[in-house]
């Protein structure tokens, strides 16, 4: 039997830096920062005030039932939009595909978090009769992966995975794994992410996590640089369209590139800590090397999880010289989008495959800004603070979430 290809035909997003996969790809490489002073709630109370917000966001157009989307949380709001988008573009529901064959799997690290919050608080002020019935539907974190089939009468495999800011990369890689073993023809797949609210910000800070350079939001988010002091909290949704080669060239695709390579591990470490030595990172880049039949030498770019927290970028670095070995500091490009978007959680990783699709479509690799000092311990090449020109024929993105989990995506020019 012939080993089955995967491409991706379609794409979708909704981050800080736009409302659609080609605004914020554009607003990246213009390194323009999404971070500015919280609005979605008052930030008075909390010692962090900022974060990455979707800007000028409305759900309705996005579902076929407006009541749908007064139904739904804010993360899958986000994610039916960039399903929407990824589906428009790829031209998939058009496609004369059996609905059983095509999968989705839209995952998102944390869930309905504000469905959460506002019906507990409900349940406490006004009682148990004032709990939503839809709260548990609207607050569980495959929710929106069972929406989007429905919306599109997609009836082949459907889940959510779940594993912290890896979450998207490991759904769009299992998806990657669905299709090459035929047990479906195409997937929508990625991460949405909402958390941007009283939980989330007073927890990810007491924890200590969190930039608190209020003062200057544009410049909080800075992977790589000796001054970072936390990830900058983002929100958004990145989703994209993969399918089997040969379908996908038969019906006439406008094909981005060859999604060839996935890769996992666990860091087996700390619950929130990454491993020091970037062993189990390096083990995720080394299969997905491995699946593509690619040598380090073969990748031109890394988008790096690169969240800008002091142990964690160190932590990185090493896994890329462990992966990469001497040309990890001899010719590879890596750099940070999270500079510019904040660290959008389960919804990163969906992102930044963006980030390394239009890479490899246009010849530019977004930058890390606000990289002034170079951390010593962060010696590669990281683009610092404006975008490059330069022909990329392969790129990796890394997505590592707290538990260990570490998910690494692999996507090359067609060939």
């Amino acid at each position: 039997m012939t080993e089955r290809r995967v491409v991706v035909t379609g794409l979708g997003a909704l981050s800080p830096l736009g409302l659609d996969a080609q605004s914020t790809w554009d607003a990246m490489k213009e390194g323009t920062s999404g971070i500015a002073e919280i609005t979605l709630v008052n930030p008075d109370d909390y010692p962090v005030k900022i974060a990455g917000e979707v800007k000028g966001f409305d759900p309705k157009p996005y579902f076929g039932n407006p009541k749908d989307a007064r139904r739904a949380d804010r993360y899958a709001q986000l994610a039916m939009a960039a399903s929407k988008m990824a589906i428009e573009d790829s031209g998939i529901a058009d496609a004369g595909y059996d609905p059983a064959m095509v999968g989705v799997m839209v995952g998102s690290g944390i869930g309905g978090l504000g469905t959460l919050e506002r019906e507990h608080t409900n349940l406490l002020n006004k009682g148990t009769a004032k709990v939503s019935p839809f709260t548990i539907p609207m607050m569980i974190s495959n929710i929106a992966s069972g929406m989007i089939s429905m919306e599109y009468n997609f009836g082949g495999p459907n889940m959510a995975i779940v594993t912290a800011c890896a979450t998207a990369n490991h759904s769009i890689g299992e998806a990657w794994r669905m299709i090459k073993f035929g047990d479906a023809d195409a997937f929508v797949c990625g991460g949405a992410e909402a958390s941007i609210l009283p939980m989330g910000i007073s927890g990810f800070n007491n924890m200590r996590a969190l930039s608190t350079r209020n003062d200057d939001p544009t410049a909080a988010s800075r992977p790589f640089d000796t001054g970072r002091d936390g990830f900058v909290m983002g929100e958004g949704a990145g989703v994209i369209v993969i399918e089997e080669y040969e379908a996908a060239k038969k019906r006439g695709a406008n094909i981005i590139a060859e999604l060839s390579g996935y890769g996992l591990s666990a860091d087996a470490h700390h619950l929130s800590a990454p491993s020091p030595d970037g062993s189990g990172p390096a083990r995720a880049v080394k299969m997905a090397l491995k699946h593509a039949k690619l040598n380090p030498e073969d990748i031109t770019y890394v988008n790096a999880h690169g969240t800008s927290t002091p142990l964690g970028d160190i932590s990185e670095t090493n896994a890329i010289k462990l992966a990469f070995g001497d040309y990890a500091k001899n010719g590879l490009l890596v750099s940070s989008t999270k500079s510019m978007t904040g660290h959008l959680l389960g919804a990163a990783g969906g992102v930044e495959i963006l980030a390394c699709l239009k890479a490899i479509q246009d010849g530019v690799i977004p930058p890390t800004i606000n990289l002034q000092d170079q951390d010593p311990e962060c010696d590669l090449d990281y683009c610092a603070n404006t975008a490059r020109e330069v022909a990329v024929t392969a790129a990796v993105s890394n997505s590592f979430g707290f538990g260990g989990h570490n998910a690494t995506l692999l996507v090359k020019k067609l060939s």
